[in-house]
């Protein structure tokens, strides 16, 4: 489903890549109506391998060449997150402009900007959003909802309030799982507000905003709010204005401390109507302590003007008294770093701080950052802890930086099908080797510069992956340099069209966010074209593509690089620039360094937060990424990119991909063994092209990379199949969907596997567009000792 206009509703329309026309789509509640509109036309699935247009004389078969363990194990990189890849404007084939459909609504300051973080709906749409912290919400009130507060209202959504869809019929798993929104437990705003009040942001960064409110939007703002993920405070900062503490819960009771946690910090209780408990601190930096008078029950106003901050916390019952040491302090934004050692990875959050200096700071922190913490992180965790809206449960640690370790680095994965506990494989028998080769032979001699010359970034990107695939297969696992050397001088032609920006809709990069996008959208004026490509959606699925195929022509060519890294390392910033050195792009556009993942989301608003559909497309980003850095020399790019996707594969099996024991999600909904898409409120057990099984889970496993069963265990990978695919179910699947569940399915059975794709009927409709029967075969034949 792709959306026409720029403003999309909770069903979060990520326009994420994978959206083929289909019916289908059937969205779990939400509370707002979707934009509606119509697919593009490039199907996902091919219906078969293109004729040939001529045959490659054969070749010798030459014996396969030694592995090479992609980058020495041993590698120690110390502060990884410091070096930009580049500083340079974007190579001169990319045209600048400095206008840009989406407005800026209420962002001062200079970019370049954050599109995909999870603050996008403060200066997206009417601004009225909610914005999801983790483990609160925030929300612009704006005058309306059940406080009528111009302030910023705070919701906390406990488990017991989720909605869950109906249960399957077949796995008795509920289809989603969703937050109510528009919940305005406590709003903090300002007797100086009111209509005509006006949000504006700044000091946007990765990990951080800073949310403005002002009468007018002139002057300095009456109200600041730092916002930083993780908070386990929502703290305001006033100048001089009067407080308005509001609620649409309504109190029971207001109640002020007799005793103050410490000197300057006043406390206060506020006892909802729905019985839930919150925690105010006003640490005064001048004048008298915050004085409240209740008006009536939903409302507390402050008897004079008020100059510091107050701070906001849910109590789950046992906070009180980590509230009360840490009160007074807060974060302002995160500061990133990391190093690796052979495959040891750390990295770590320090929290940049104000307020009280002697006061340390109160973060809430996820399931996998708790499960990856080092000895000394460890010992600051507190049992205080609060429900998220989909990531389970939040654990409260009081310290000022968070160390995490990834010890299972994964610097042996390289180009070639990988075995966790053993490495990389690549060996055949003669007899798999001829069948494989008649294969290649005709797959590798189609016209890859045809059907790469697509009107999508992403079509094209995956047709120059497929073809990447074909010609290394041919050359490390095949051994025939003679067809490889021919299929990577075609497949060269087929790269340089893009690298020239001599495309169908050539990049363009625009000042206005800064970044570089397909210029599709400014010559159509339709948002949605190329799955929003020009609204910042799916940049590292789309440029994932074709950095892992520059990695592969680096590889086997590396005489190539000199002459194309400026253009692949723009793709390379524009997704996952490193570093605000990098005046022209902003510091990690897709990755979340907080989520372990990244979010497919862009320009567009939506009540459920930021989402991304397909996380396998989500690791093949982070693996390319690292087989680029290690073919062109970027260490730091590879070591980074190893702990990335050690990262990722941590958040992936707690949030995306469930096995039976997987105790983060709820109970009713791990029996879908897959996400479906995944959002900030939400998790939906559907795709956004159809409801079809094989999309919902396929579009887990595709493309079929090394790293996969590292993501994709096969333990979990059993599990699913058992509950989806065996028995002759994955057989009965239509279209290349069929293709996508049998490569999986290697995992588990390569043998199988093989039996499928070597069949001598094997109808090349069973094959995904982006896919080849030579990888395949290669795959899993190599995994199956054949």
């Amino acid at each position: 489903m792709v959306i026409t206009t720029p403003v999309v509703s909770g069903i979060a329309q990520s326009l994420a890549s994978h959206k083929a026309p289909s019916s289908g789509y059937i969205p779990g509640p939400s509370s707002i109506e979707t934009a509606s509109g119509q697919a593009t036309e490039a199907p996902l699935l091919s219906s078969e391998i293109p004729t040939p247009t001529s045959l490659l004389p054969v070749a010798p078969t030459l014996p396969p060449q030694p592995i090479q363990s992609p980058e020495n194990t041993t590698m120690k990189v110390s502060n990884i997150f410091a070096k930009p890849i580049g500083t340079d404007h974007p190579p001169a084939q990319i045209p600048q402009r400095q206008d840009h459909p989406a407005p800026r609504t209420g962002i001062k300051g200079t970019g370049p900007f954050a599109t995909n973080k999870f603050y996008s709906n403060f200066y997206l749409g009417n601004q009225a959003s909610a914005t999801y912290l983790f483990p609160y919400s925030v929300t612009w009130a704006g005058g309306k909802g059940s406080s009528s507060s111009w302030g910023l209202a705070i919701s906390h959504v406990p488990a017991e309030q989720r909605v869950f869809g109906n249960p399957s019929e077949a796995t008795g798993a509920a289809r989603y799982y969703i937050s109510p929104v528009g919940i305005q437990s406590v709003s903090i705003s300002a007797k100086e507000l009111g209509p005509g009040t006006v949000l504006t942001t700044d000091n946007l960064t990765d990990t951080s905003v800073r949310v403005n409110l002002s009468p007018d939007g002139q002057g300095e703002p009456t109200i600041r709010f730092p916002l930083v993920q993780g908070s386990a405070f929502v703290t305001a900062e006033f100048h001089g204005a009067t407080p308005l503490i509001q609620t649409g819960i309504y109190f029971q009771t207001v109640t002020r401390s007799t005793q103050d946690p410490k000197p300057g910090v006043t406390k206060y209780k506020l006892h909802l109507n729905d019985d839930s408990v919150w925690r105010l601190y006003a640490y005064h930096t001048q004048g008298d302590a915050l004085e409240l008078d209740v008006v009536n029950h939903g409302l507390a106003q402050s008897t004079k003007p008020f100059y510091g901050i107050i701070q906001v916390a849910k109590d789950p019952g046992n906070g009180e008294a980590l509230y009360d040491a840490a009160s007074g302090a807060y974060p302002t934004g995160t500061q990133l770093s990391g190093s690796v050692n052979g495959k040891t990875g750390t990295y770590t959050f320090t929290f940049n701080k104000a307020g009280l200096k002697n006061s340390t700071l109160a973060m809430y922190a996820l399931p996998h950052h708790v499960a990856s913490f080092d000895d000394s992180t460890r010992g600051k965790t507190t049992d205080v802890q609060l429900d998220t809206t989909t990531k389970g449960i939040a654990t409260a640690v009081l310290a000022n930086s968070w160390t995490m370790v990834e010890d299972s680095l994964p610097v042996d994965i390289g180009f070639l099908p990988w075995v966790p506990n053993v490495g990389s494989v690549s060996a055949l028998s003669p007899d798999t080797r001829t069948v494989i080769h008649n294969i290649a032979r005709q797959e590798i001699s189609q016209n890859m510069i045809q059907q790469s010359n697509q009107d999508s970034m992403y079509f094209s990107g995956k047709a120059l992956a497929k073809f990447a695939q074909i010609v290394l297969a041919v050359h490390d696992i095949l051994g025939d340099r003679t067809l490889a050397r021919s299929g990577l001088e075609q497949l060269k032609i087929a790269f340089a069209r893009f690298a020239e920006n001599k495309q169908q809709y050539p990049l363009v990069y625009e000042t206005a966010w800064g970044g570089v996008v397909s210029s599709a959208s400014f010559q159509t004026g339709d948002a949605g074209v190329d799955f929003g490509n020009s609204y910042y959606n799916d940049h590292h699925f789309h440029y994932g593509y074709f950095i892992l195929t520059a990695a592969v022509i680096g590889h086997l060519d590396h005489g190539w690089i000199a002459e194309n890294k400026d253009y692949v390392n723009m793709l390379v910033r524009d997704v996952a620039n490193p570093s605000t050195e990098d005046k022209h792009f902003p510091v990690f556009r897709a990755f979340d360094w907080y989520h372990g993942h990244s979010w497919a989301h862009g320009l567009f608003e939506s009540a459920d937060g930021k989402d991304q559909e397909s996380s396998s497309e989500d690791t093949m980003h982070t693996y390319a990424l690292k087989m680029w850095g290690t073919v062109s020399g970027d260490a730091d790019l590879a070591a980074r990119s190893n702990l990335m996707l050690a990262v990722q594969t941590r958040a992936l099996q707690a949030y995306y991909l469930y096995t039976k024991d997987n105790t983060v999600q709820p109970a009713e909904f791990i029996g879908n063994k897959a996400a479906g898409i995944l959002f900030e409120n939400k998790i939906d057990h559907v795709t956004y092209f159809g409801t079809n099984i094989e999309y919902i889970q396929g579009i887990h496993m595709m493309p079929l990379l090394p790293h996969t069963p590292m993501v994709r265990t096969p333990d979990f990978v059993r599990e699913e199949w058992e509950t989806y695919f065996s028995n002759g179910r994955a057989e009965a699947v239509d279209g290349g969907w069929r293709g996508v569940l049998l490569a999986n399915y290697a995992t588990i059975d390569p043998r199988g596997a093989y039996a499928f794709f070597s069949q001598p009927d094997f109808d090349p409709g069973w094959l995904d567009g982006g896919a080849s029967l030579t990888w395949y075969l290669c795959y899993s034949a190599v995994l199956g000792g054949l």
